[in-house]
């Protein structure tokens, strides 16, 4: 008779919060999550440019992420030009 693994193994579960699942991918999700950003409201005191920063953030998820805070009505900071 065959014995489950789990019971042999320690499993690591490790539950994460669902701030945007299904809006974004998980590697980005995870980005924003190391940063503290669990919130759209935290998310609009960034800039588009900071969170393309972070690794795990490409223009795909930033699209979707836009689309989203548009629909929230709400949007990122926007970039202040140094003179």
């Amino acid at each position: 008779m065959a014995k489950c693994l789990s019971s042999m193994y320690a499993v690591d579960h490790v539950v994460r919060g669902n701030f945007l699942r299904g809006i974004i991918a998980s590697p980005a999700r995870r980005a924003l999550e190391t940063e503290k950003i669990d919130s759209l409201e935290k998310l609009s005191d960034y800039s588009e440019e900071e969170i393309l920063q972070f690794h795990g953030f490409g223009k795909n998820a930033m699209e979707k992420l836009k689309n989203h805070m548009k629909e929230n009505q709400l949007s990122f900071k926007k970039n202040e030009k140094i003179k």
